[in-house]
């Protein structure tokens, strides 16, 4: 079975066909899924899935487009939500500099990272980061993370080879998804290359990014062996062997649930 650590099934444009989609991609190998939180209400969706399947389990956080969700009411509801216990993780959570320019905004989403890092501390949940044209303030801050022994993986990377090494050196895992298929994605084919397979987690960010040959539909997990052959393809491995510790590296990073096997 292959580990999806990071999936929006509840995003709108599953809602024609969510139930029969879930029950497909679990059909066709893929389970654990890990249900992702983006807002508050994204959140709540996100723990109405994991309550209705048992293979389903949920991040909960607020993405830094959606920091305008948070204020000491809300943050203190997403705390309370820590301690369900189909809750694995703190996310997705980060830093996103390419849509909002504006400094006060930036500044506002560094104060809700931390903040919310500091609560996966708390709560000992390992966090997911999603990090886009923030490099080095991602960078700074989780180190000062790392630090502290907080845990997680930087989702959907997309920086230098060489960043990914010092992430790993922190301690972090690198998420790879459909974009590694892209004939554009020299940069992340390298840095998939150079890491070593334990520090690597299998996603799809599901509905969006999806691999070639589908690239540009909606995604869902069903097309993660996508991303295994590729990978597979670029270590000169096995499939197999990629699956196995990919999971084993899910397994080890989300061990706060005892997955069922």
């Amino acid at each position: 079975m292959i580990f999806e650590t990071h999936a929006h099934y509840d995003d709108d444009r599953f809602k024609e066909d969510r139930d029969a989609t879930i029950q497909r991609v679990c059909d066709s190998g893929v389970a654990p899924i890990i249900n992702v939180g983006a807002s508050i209400s994204s959140t709540k969706t996100t723990m109405e899935l994991a309550e209705k399947y048992d293979f389903i389990y949920a991040a909960v956080g607020v993405h830094p487009s959606d920091i305008a969700d948070l204020n000491d009411e809300t943050f203190a509801w997403l705390k309370q939500q820590t301690s369900w216990e189909k809750t694995v993780a703190v996310g997705e959570i980060g830093l996103d500099y390419y849509w909002d320019k504006e400094a006060d905004v930036q500044e506002k989403q560094r104060y809700w990272f931390k903040r919310q890092l500091e609560l996966a501390a708390e709560v000992s949940l390992p966090v997911i980061i999603h990090s886009r044209d923030a490099a080095e303030d991602t960078m700074k801050i989780m180190k000062e993370a790392a630090a502290k022994g907080i845990r997680g993986v930087i989702h959907c990377y997309s920086y230098s080879p060489e960043m990914a090494q010092e992430f790993i050196k922190m301690g972090y895992y690198i998420g790879v998804g459909g974009v590694v298929t892209f004939k554009n994605a020299k940069k992340l084919v390298q840095t998939v290359s150079e890491l070593p397979l334990d520090r690597i987690l299998l996603e799809t960010d599901c509905p969006y990014m999806a691999p070639e040959p589908h690239r540009g539909t909606r995604n869902d997990s069903s097309n993660i062996p996508y991303v295994i052959s590729k990978i597979a393809e670029i270590k000169g491995i096995t499939p197999d062997e990629v699956e196995r510790v990919t999971r084993a590296n899910a397994f080890e990073l989300f061990k706060r649930v005892n997955f069922w096997d």
